[in-house]
């Protein structure tokens, strides 16, 4: 595996052809860049969301152009205030032209999920997101190990058939508020 870092990392999503796939599998993360505008959250407090402006302007350039953008959440229920906080920012990730889902983690029971996020494009490129103790983005493990994309394929399938769509997810009434 390649240790992609910065510009490297980030012209992932510039090279692309047709779908990147990000599982996201922790209940929080803690990264310096949020720590801020998760505090505000916390605080009931606004949020100008300039923050998160360089992934949104990312996220309708990629999508603009016709190829997609799909994220799982994988989460425990009840949910944390991160998992609540990511559920109130979701829909501006959404009106950028991402296609978030949600899956609560008891149903992903009988399913054999890797231990770390990983990012998946055209089906033939894996980048494992690494983070360091305390939380700050180092950048992604690629690979296109055939093994492991192959894995990282099936836990796509399995999860996207089942992950719910963010707007139902958040309007079903058996989600904790």
């Amino acid at each position: 595996m390649e240790l992609l870092q910065g510009e490297a990392f980030e012209s992932l999503f510039r090279t692309f052809e047709h779908t990147a796939f990000h599982l996201e599998l922790q209940d929080e993360y803690h990264t310096p860049e949020e720590s801020g505008p998760f505090r505000l959250f916390r605080e009931g407090k606004s949020d100008d969301f300039a923050w998160h402006e360089p992934w949104l302007r990312l996220v309708r350039e990629v999508t603009g152009a016709g190829r997609r953008i799909e994220r799982v959440r994988v989460v425990t229920v009840p949910h944390t205030d991160y998992v609540r906080w990511g559920l109130a920012v979701a829909p501006r990730n959404i009106d950028a032209g991402e296609d978030i889902r949600w899956l609560p983690r008891h149903r992903t029971a009988d399913l054999e999920l890797p231990s770390d996020d990983f990012w998946l494009f055209d089906n033939g490129r894996v980048v494992f997101t690494v983070f360091e103790p305390e939380g700050r983005f180092i950048g992604g493990a690629f690979t296109v190990d055939p093994v492991i994309v192959d894995r990282c394929r099936r836990t796509y399938e399995a999860v996207w058939t089942r992950a719910v769509p963010h707007r139902v997810y958040v309007g079903a009434s058996s989600v904790p508020r």
